[in-house]
């Protein structure tokens, strides 16, 4: 599992750190990320305001691997304040030298799911008093969760991901079969239309699973979806 600063691919529509940059100013943060990983080979890929030296420290270390307030968070549908990792060891042993840095452990992750099984996540932070930090979050959590449906969106519609992803290589039967499974065909229906055996289509289904790194054809479906390798029905 690799890190990638998709801000260091060129991407010539979208500033995603300066929107990144205007959230903070306007909310009231010292920093903010925006983090989504790949559903195949699970690479974190995101963009951060972070101080350089802090990102550099975080990457060398692959933090990302161990990082609570990625992988625990993906699996909330709420925002996720990280006070609740105070026990956590990983949490202490990803922000033990964050001080130094000038980066706080406090802060919230906004996680946002999309249509074909993607998922964003939008994570500020703020060095100040309890009761500030949950005065603000009160008053400005709405707006998160608007700006995290909204540059989440912007990532998986501008292309970006594709220069960071090695997408797997389907070929043009498995892609065949998987997009007329993703209309509503059977493997026998499929087998009818491609003058093949519904044996031979479970073959091709099976390659693309495992290809895709999918557990079930849906899954594979959806991740081919995400992947724009084939279209939804």
């Amino acid at each position: 599992m690799n890190i990638v600063d998709l801000s260091t691919l060129r991407n010539r529509d979208v500033d995603f750190v300066q929107f990144l940059n205007e959230l903070c100013d306007s909310l009231g943060f010292d920093y903010a990320s925006y983090a989504t990983s790949s559903p195949i080979s699970g690479d974190v890929q995101g963009y951060a305001n972070y101080p350089d030296s802090w990102k550099l420290h975080y990457m060398q270390r692959g933090l990302h691997r161990i990082d609570p307030t990625l992988h625990k968070s993906a699996l909330s549908i709420a925002p996720v304040d990280w006070s609740r990792f105070t026990q956590d060891k990983r949490f202490n042993t990803v922000f033990s030298d964050a001080g130094d840095f000038g980066i706080t452990p406090r802060g919230l992750t906004v996680p946002v799911r999309g249509p074909y099984g993607d998922c964003g996540l939008l994570n500020v932070t703020r060095k100040c008093s309890d009761a500030e930090w949950y005065s603000q979050i009160r008053h400005v959590v709405g707006e998160l969760q608007v700006a995290a449906v909204h540059i989440h969106d912007r990532v998986m519609h501008s292309g970006i991901l594709h220069k960071a992803l090695a997408t797997p290589i389907l070929s043009q039967r498995e892609l065949e079969i998987l997009q007329w499974v993703a209309v509503g065909k059977s493997q026998q229906d499929v087998g009818d239309i491609l003058s093949i055996s519904h044996r031979t289509v479970e073959v091709h289904l099976r390659s693309s699973r495992e290809k895709l790194g999918a557990l079930t054809t849906a899954q594979a479906i959806g991740r081919a979806i995400g992947l724009g390798m084939i279209h939804p029905g």
